[in-house]
């Protein structure tokens, strides 16, 4: 549905976006990673057509974003980061307006309309004024807008950004419903937890740069290569350290208060032994569990935090 091919943009001495590829089939949630600066946006921007690549390609289902431009709009559905409105615009006139641009009979407008406003729970504010939301229901009325047009391909520009915990979530739950749509969803984002819960494909950009994209499992598998204990203790907690790092295939221990947190370089790890370990040493184990490895620790694993 996406491809993304040896992509290049310059702005005059400033190279945005180098040598990027990845590819999406229909019905991926690729989380595009990567700090302010990397070039996210400026790929997205490309894929909606809103700017034309230095070099490389993009097609969007076989369609070249450069050459058929027009085509590849009517099949995707872009929502940027911040998106203004005029004064005095209601809720509905502001999709009444997009649907008409994407050329929806006037008949058909009503009905769609009262559809994206239903999946995006903004049905009680179809008569308000779009100045009168809140940052979080105006973040769901650019995706209604995004949605009018019932596009293939959805490209999100952080749409999370600069919402409160409660508006984050509930985002979060509307693009779960749009995945079990079967929508193919490129969204960036530098807050990582809004992407790992539903995301099958993850990118992370650095400088311009892919540092590496693919599956998130496989990706985990690679990066991180073991797996990590996560115990809580009473106390004696140096004592625990000390004993900890003297296990075999232990990568690193960390501790946080009365939390520890062991790295191991393999599976294969008999957590009951460890536990024991500790035990018959006179330290007080509290709670233990495996934890998985997330999208912060391979994000810190494989880029420099350094930025265009």
């Amino acid at each position: 549905m996406l491809t993304v091919d040896h992509l290049r943009k310059d702005y005059r001495d400033l190279t945005a976006v180098n040598n990027l590829s990845f590819r999406l089939d229909k019905g991926d949630i690729f989380g595009f990673i990567g700090p302010n600066g990397a070039g996210k946006t400026t790929t997205l921007k490309v894929c909606a057509t809103l700017l034309e690549p230095t070099e490389g390609t993009v097609y969007v289902d076989g369609l070249d974003v450069t050459t058929q431009a027009a085509d590849v709009r009517g099949i995707i559905g872009f929502m940027p980061d911040f998106f203004g409105v005029y004064d005095d615009i209601m809720v509905w006139e502001y999709l009444e307006f997009f649907a008409a641009s994407y050329s929806i009979p006037r008949h058909r407008r009503k009905g769609i309309i009262d559809d994206v406003l239903e999946l995006t729970d903004l049905r009680g504010k179809r008569d308000a004024f779009v100045e009168e939301l809140s940052r979080g229901m105006k973040q769901r009325l650019c995706l209604a807008k995004t949605l009018v047009h019932d596009p293939k391909v959805l490209l999100l520009d952080e749409p999370a950004s600069g919402l409160d915990p409660r508006a984050r979530i509930e985002i979060k739950e509307l693009l779960k419903e749009l995945k079990a749509m079967g929508k193919t969803i490129l969204i960036s984002s530098h807050i990582l937890p809004e992407l790992a819960d539903f995301c099958n494909k993850i990118g992370i950009i650095e400088q311009g740069e892919m540092v590496i994209s693919g599956d998130v499992e496989e990706i985990m598998r690679v990066v991180h290569g073991g797996m990590a204990l996560e115990i809580t203790l009473y106390d004696d907690c140096e004592k625990a350290v000390a004993l900890l790092s003297e296990l075999p295939d232990v990568r690193a221990v960390k501790r946080d208060g009365n939390s520890i947190r062991v790295d191991f370089s393999t599976d294969q790890v008999d957590n009951t032994a460890i536990i024991r370990r500790l035990i018959e040493n006179g330290v007080r184990v509290r709670s233990f569990n495996e934890t998985r490895v997330d999208l912060e620790d391979i994000f810190m694993k494989v880029t420099r935090g350094v930025v265009s």
